[in-house]
């Protein structure tokens, strides 16, 4: 496995400093700052036609290298903002101060996912140097994944002679364990929706309104208990009108895919999992549709007691879509199912906080898989599982409904690394091998008759 120098180190923690968190408008100026080292380090590495395109929120940045005529093309997608850290008083040490403790690398951002981005660069910079670059590759990173892509439909939509290619590789992924690798197959779209509740025009005292007055916080309460039904399955009319049902041979796919149970029950301090009936826990991470409040707020909550019935009352709520849903239906289905069960004495007002994403899904059996299957097990010495994600990466349908290409999945964040949580991290091992798989998987590409009717046509 490479090991990486310590300038890849030291510029890998410059990368790690810089606090691109795309959630928080507070930030914009950090993104727009990593958007710029990244630009530089692209120039590093010797791609070429280096672009930055601005949007409404946060740059995107396009690169190339087209010296491989008649090879395929290759574009790779990765995305350089991070998480909010918010909640620094659970870290150990400072989230942008980037941190090597016992071959890990502690940062906001470091596995999820500079890691991979960085790597994978690297990977560039090493086959241009030695000449061994046989394909032809362009380069789009953008600044707005964590908060579900809001400026890419456009850009991709007005640019796809630039982006024009024969295949994607995405490099937001993950492995199963540091010795078993894994192939993404799908990810599941998204969507996500701010709920207001109000009652009357101003907090009120309880003493003198309570038991008169309509309080948001039960009638919200209420509403979000009708969501699902005892058993755990989504209870908004038409929400699984769409969805597809795996057969066997896809359900034993998902069956072999590696997950302990009892392992990950001790590291969430549950007795059980809970969800729909009639599927595992893998089936439901898996390939079934979700609706979660994320957030649920009102009143007061501060220190010792405050005897308020507010006037409003607030909930996040969220949903992970499968196979063939349609993210804006799925949108209009929950709007219509909290106007059905709020009552008339509160108005209330839903609001779309990001781009909703489509699924997406290919073939274990697709050739560039078995092609990456390959090139896996050289380097892991083990046959890599293949796994339907629970996530989302919003660019991958895109691409395929937009460009009409398939994106194969690549990354080497693992499970334990503490993803969007306090304390994240990714193994310097990992950093190493994914430079190294990358590479190998960019050689084996352009060695391949694969692309060769589309290439001659």
């Amino acid at each position: 496995m490479r090991k990486l120098e310590q300038q890849h180190l030291e510029a890998f923690f410059e990368f790690l400093s810089i606090p691109s968190i795309s959630t928080l408008s507070r930030y914009k100026g950090e993104v727009a700052k990593a958007a710029e080292w990244l630009m530089k380090r692209m120039k590093h590495v010797g791609l070429e036609n280096i672009q930055r395109f601005e949007t409404p929120l946060h740059p995107i940045i396009y690169a190339d290298f087209l010296h491989a005529p008649g090879q395929p093309t290759v574009l790779i997608y990765g995305h350089y903002d991070v998480q909010p850290a918010e909640d620094v008083h659970f870290w150990t040490t400072p989230p942008f101060s980037p941190t090597l403790r016992d071959g890990r690398i502690y940062a906001r951002g470091s596995s999820d996912m500079k890691g991979n981005l960085f790597s994978c660069l690297l990977a560039l910079e090493s086959l241009i140097q030695i000449k061994q670059l046989n394909v032809n590759i362009k380069c789009i990173f953008e600044g707005e994944e964590e908060i579900s892509s809001p400026s890419l439909t456009a850009f991709v939509q007005e640019h796809k002679e630039l982006l024009a290619c024969d295949v994607s590789l995405n490099c937001d992924g993950s492995m199963a364990g540091e010795h078993q690798p894994v192939i993404g197959l799908s990810a599941r779209g998204s969507l996500m929706l701010e709920l207001t509740v109000q009652a009357a025009n101003q907090d009120l005292h309880s003493g003198s309104w309570g038991g008169q007055v309509p309080n948001p916080l039960h009638v919200l309460s209420k509403l979000i208990a009708s969501f699902h039904d005892n058993s755990g399955r989504i209870a908004v009319p038409g929400f699984y009108d769409e969805v597809y049902e795996l057969n066997e041979p896809e359900k034993a796919e998902v069956r072999v895919t590696p997950f302990d149970e009892k392992k990950e029950l001790e590291q969430l301090g549950l007795n059980s999992f809970f969800g729909e009936t009639g599927y595992s826990a893998r089936e439901r991470i898996a390939t079934r549709p979700t609706l979660e409040v994320n957030g649920l707020w009102g009143g007061y909550t501060g220190e010792d007691a405050m005897t308020v019935i507010p006037s409003k009352a607030y909930a996040k709520i969220s949903c992970r879509l499968v196979q063939h849903q349609d993210p804006h239906k799925i949108t209009q289905l929950v709007k219509d199912h909290i106007a059905k069960h709020l009552p008339a004495y509160v108005t209330f007002d839903v609001k779309e906080l990001e781009a909703p994403a489509y699924p997406y899904v290919m073939s274990a059996q697709h050739p560039i898989n078995q092609l990456l299957a390959n090139v896996l097990k050289r380097s892991y010495g083990t046959e890599p599982s293949f796994e339907r994600e629970g996530g989302t990466v919003p660019v991958l349908a895109l691409l395929q409904q937009e460009l009409g290409v398939d994106s194969v999945s690549l990354g080497f964040s693992l499970p334990d690394e503490q993803i969007h949580a306090p304390n994240e991290f990714m193994r310097v091992s990992s950093l190493g091998r994914a430079s190294e798989v990358y590479a190998a998987f960019i050689r084996t590409l352009g060695s391949t008759s694969l692309f060769k009717t589309s290439r001659d046509s």
